[in-house]
């Protein structure tokens, strides 16, 4: 019964059970770059027991593997389908593996890495120029990477993590990729994509939605209301991206997504609850191919062009919070957020 409700065909002609192969089947990204950034990270990071929000997919980057994060699936659909791809990892030795592993499968994919720390910006401008010292074009940017639900802490630049890495560090990256975006959809005439990866966690934000005055203060820090506030930001962030490139008649656009819930090992330490969620969770958690389908469809997919400044989930157009799209909200975080990286 789950798996035939959960495979029921969208507007788009796509489900839940869809994989990132599935979406962009025949689809050729030849001549295209494409930056992804992902820790690739094989390393555990300490996570909570149980959360009320879903086990998204940005979280398996840091949990299940190189080889089995969304980061690391929509780096190699992307390859394989003929895009030159720019996996931006803070982990460059897991990455390698990552890189190794699409090459055996694909041998004429072109994949090249680059070292990226979200949660410094001096890392996101160190990215920003080597970026540039390549000369390469740039078509798609999917900022993928991201934390989820840590204890609190501030980062390098007296940021709150999550906040920091998950938003802060993708807005600056965008930024300084900008003007090569705007330039190669200018010169080439082909349509520049951005992807911001957010989560359905985006609604369990604080219910300011944004912190503004409270963004480090530890008293009142919630890891699951702070997630909640990255996401959010993700998806105000692409929307208030959107309303510029329309405004300014750019050739450019900009959404969001929740990537889908998908089976982690977050729970290995709780017998119980462990079992419940690898044998029931079996039925309703997506495999890493199915979490990087929505953004390879939104990154490649003809249907997806001149759609933006949309939230997706399933790739089909999904309605976000209330909060998401509160145009005046999207503004203040803009503006708030260049203070912070200025």
């Amino acid at each position: 019964m789950l798996p035939w409700i959960f495979s029921r065909k969208g507007a788009s002609g796509f489900s839940w059970a869809s994989t990132a192969d599935h979406v962009t089947a025949g689809i050729s990204a030849a001549g295209l770059t494409a930056v992804v950034t992902g820790t690739y990270s094989t390393r555990p990071l300490p996570q909570p027991a149980l959360s009320l929000i879903p086990f998204d997919s940005i979280s398996v980057n840091r949990l299940a593997g190189a080889s089995s994060g969304i980061g690391a699936e929509t780096a190699r659909v992307l390859a394989a389908r003929g895009a030159h791809v720019v996996m931006a990892a803070r982990n460059l030795a897991a990455a390698e593996t990552v890189r190794q592993a699409v090459l055996a499968e694909t041998p004429g994919a072109s994949l090249e890495l680059m070292e990226l720390d979200l949660s410094s910006l001096a890392s996101v401008r160190k990215f920003a120029v080597d970026f540039a010292a390549t000369g390469l074009p740039l078509n798609i940017l999917v900022n993928n990477a991201g934390v989820m639900a840590t204890p609190f802490s501030l980062s390098k630049d007296g940021i709150e993590m999550q906040f920091a890495t998950n938003h802060v560090g993708h807005f600056l990256l965008t930024h300084l990729l900008l003007e090569t975006m705007k330039k190669t959809s200018h010169e080439s005439n082909v349509e520049g994509r951005i992807v911001n990866v957010s989560s359905e966690g985006h609604r369990f934000a604080y219910k300011e939605g944004i912190r503004f005055a409270k963004l480090n203060d530890e008293e009142e820090y919630s890891t699951i209301a702070a997630y909640g506030q990255s996401k959010l930001a993700n998806i105000l962030h692409a929307n208030e991206l959107a309303r510029r490139f329309k405004e300014e008649g750019v050739n450019i656009t900009a959404n969001s997504l929740h990537p889908g819930s998908i089976i982690t090992n977050l729970l290995r330490h709780h017998s119980i609850i462990d079992v419940l969620h690898r044998t029931l969770g079996k039925l309703v958690l997506k495999n890493a191919k199915q979490g990087a389908a929505t953004q390879c469809y939104v990154a490649l997919h003809p249907d997806a062009k001149g759609v933006s400044g949309k939230y997706w989930s399933d790739s089909n157009l999904y309605e976000p919070s209330e909060k998401a799209k509160d145009a005046e909200l999207g503004k203040k975080l803009w503006d708030y957020t260049l203070d912070l990286v200025a």
